[in-house]
């Protein structure tokens, strides 16, 4: 069976991976510098911008954190049987997937810090929406009645809209649009309704949106005052059109769902001391070690994604769909 060689097959591919990124690094038609920026500057990510293989080291290499625990995701998923009851029990086409796309935020990752390259920006943020569009679309397919083949016929339409969208037009698509950004929204927002559902609660649920979209350190009155650069909070309300069926399953957030939002917070966090766009005067910033806000960011988000997995294996069905 296939999941007896699953680790093999991940490990195998990401040691593959490593080899030709060496190879082209060596042959030196893979490397480059991001526009505005020289060998020895300060990269706008903190770290000093190194000449070798890796041009930021330590944010490309703290990207190992994602495919270790990737990969111990596989690791679990190998020694299960399929349930039925759990779509994070045992090879799923979901589980699988959640798996893959933890995975591949590595890579993606490492080759934009790695390479600095304009196609290196664009494969970590293909990889960044490939992980963070299954937790909504596996709460719409729960709200909406989705079969599997829906979820995942939905789940590549987008991920592959984006990713052509995206190269032609950048990561916000050329209509200040982060698909990134709206889809942490709609993640909370579905996961609000799969535990208060109701016709009033499908209603109210976009007004959460709002609620994450503060946390992050957007008020409502900032969007109020700036409808042209938030039109894209409109989408707040999908999933109250999406959600017609009331869950038929539960799932336990203590500890894990607390504990990936903990995470992801924190990193968050960290992520802000990191980037000089932002917090040009950061106290966090010192190009020359090899502890970077930016490579802490990689490593908590790492356990974050760890945690949602766990998070995910609580859910109790008494249906299957």
């Amino acid at each position: 069976m296939l999941k007896n060689y699953a680790v093999t097959i991940a490990v195998s591919s990401i040691a593959a991976f490593f080899l030709l990124y060496f190879l082209f690094a060596y042959s030196g038609i893979m490397l480059s510098v991001e526009s505005g920026y020289q060998i020895g500057e300060i990269s706008r990510w903190c770290e000093r911008i190194s000449s070798g293989y890796f041009r930021e080291p330590s944010n490309a290499l703290s990207n190992i954190g994602f495919i270790l625990t990737g990969i111990f995701m596989v690791w679990i998923l190998s020694r299960e049987e399929v349930t039925g009851q759990n779509f994070f029990i045992g090879f799923t086409s979901i589980s699988v997937l959640y798996a893959s796309a933890s995975i591949f935020l590595g890579p993606g990752s490492l080759m934009m810090h790695g390479t600095h390259t304009v196609w290196g920006q664009w494969i970590d943020n293909v990889s960044m929406v490939a992980y963070i569009i299954i937790p909504w679309l596996l709460n719409f397919k729960i709200l909406n009645g989705w079969s599997e083949n829906q979820f995942l016929a939905g789940y590549f339409s987008i991920l592959i809209s984006f990713s052509v969208l995206s190269w032609f037009f950048g990561s916000e698509l050329g209509i200040d649009f982060s698909l990134f950004g709206l889809s942490i929204g709609l993640w909370i927002i579905s996961e609000f309704l799969y535990n208060f559902y109701s016709s009033f609660m499908r209603f109210f649920s976009g007004f959460v949106g709002y609620a994450v979209l503060w946390l992050f350190g957007t008020s409502p009155y900032e969007v109020l005052i700036n409808l042209e650069d938030f039109w894209w909070t409109l989408f707040f309300w999908l999933p109250g059109l999406i959600a017609t069926n009331k869950p038929e399953s539960y799932r336990k957030y203590n500890p894990w769902f607390f504990a990936g939002c903990f995470f992801y917070i924190l990193a968050f966090t960290i992520w802000l001391q990191g980037n000089l766009i932002i917090n040009p005067d950061s106290e966090w910033c010192y190009p020359d070690s090899i502890i970077q806000p930016h490579a802490l960011w990689h490593i908590i988000c790492a356990l974050a994604t760890l945690s949602f997995f766990f998070f995910y294996r609580t859910e109790k069905r008494s249906i299957t769909s």
